[in-house]
């Protein structure tokens, strides 16, 4: 396990208010997404979602799927789908936005296989695996954790690697960052009450739905990022570790003073700690799923 410490930019007060303003400005944020971004040439999927594609991104080059969090209940489909859009951008590869279904009125499994669903369909279109990216943050973390090994366990190929930002990896809720990080919004009792929806009764110490339960040897390259001021940082590191200890490759970049869903400050094209991100994500990306040859 590779683990980069990833220093506040540009220094830790500035970084951590900063996500508290992109958050506090995203009511007045112009979510409005460019003519024919969402009408790329791409494979055809019938799992719940739509294509975000940016000028210039190609699905010869591979695909993201975005898996978004919300507590497994809640979706901002224009916040998505933007942030989506600057993805598609930096990454220059469309990204299909899984519209899961949403707990409690469709709990586990519904939301996991429509994501599960999503990926078979990219492969059944011919694209293949080692083309495709799986992205997800908070509760679409978990989703992506789940579906890599639901996938493992029907012998279905994998994606050539898979990003987690800030996922729940411990239904059990036994990290202790949980509680030491005193994070606002991010305590125990609202975990509890999100995984109850979720889970409708499911084991919390059993996989797929509960990732760092399962088998993690023979998963993709993993790249996890976690702020080391949220709740969920323990999530990460114990699962990185475990993951690591069973043969998988794993990344883990740890942010400096960030707290929960810091990812959202992508969204502003004036945040440094955005353009890192997304700079990193497509980097990251690249590496594992490189351009197809082009034919034009």
């Amino acid at each position: 396990m590779n683990i980069s410490r990833i220093p506040a930019n540009p220094d830790p007060a500035t970084a951590a208010a900063e996500v508290s303003k992109v958050f506090e400005g995203i009511a007045a944020l112009d979510l409005t997404l460019p003519e024919g971004a969402g009408a790329p040439v791409v494979p055809e999927v019938e799992a719940p979602g739509i294509w975000v594609s940016a000028a210039g991104a190609d699905a010869a080059d591979g695909v993201i799927v975005y898996v978004h969090g919300g507590g497994f209940v809640h979706r901002m489909p224009d916040l998505i789908a933007y942030y989506a859009h600057r993805l598609s951008a930096q990454a220059a590869r469309p990204v299909f936005v899984s519209h899961y279904r949403l707990a409690p009125a469709d709990p586990y499994p519904a939301p996991l296989d429509d994501v599960v669903a999503a990926y078979e369909q990219l492969l059944a279109s011919g694209l293949p695996a080692e083309r495709i990216t799986l992205l997800g943050e908070s509760s679409g973390g978990a989703l992506v954790l789940s579906a890599l090994l639901r996938l493992k366990s029907s012998g279905v190929e994998l994606p050539a690697g898979a990003i987690t930002i800030s996922p729940l990896t411990d239904f059990t809720l036994s990290a202790p960052s949980i509680d030491a990080a005193a994070e606002p919004g991010v305590d125990r009792a609202m975990l509890t009450h999100i995984t109850d929806q979720y889970l409708a009764g499911a084991p919390r110490d059993e996989s797929p739905q509960s990732p760092y339960h399962g088998d993690l040897s023979g998963l993709p390259p993993l790249l996890m990022l976690v702020g080391d001021a949220e709740a969920f940082l323990d999530d990460t590191l114990r699962f990185a570790s475990a993951a690591s200890s069973a043969g998988t490759k794993v990344e883990v970049d740890v942010y400096e003073s960030l707290t929960h869903a810091f990812q959202i400050t992508a969204v502003d094209p004036q945040s440094a700690t955005g353009a890192g991100l997304l700079d990193r994500l497509s980097g990251w990306i690249d590496e594992r799923a490189g351009a197809a040859p082009r034919t034009r």
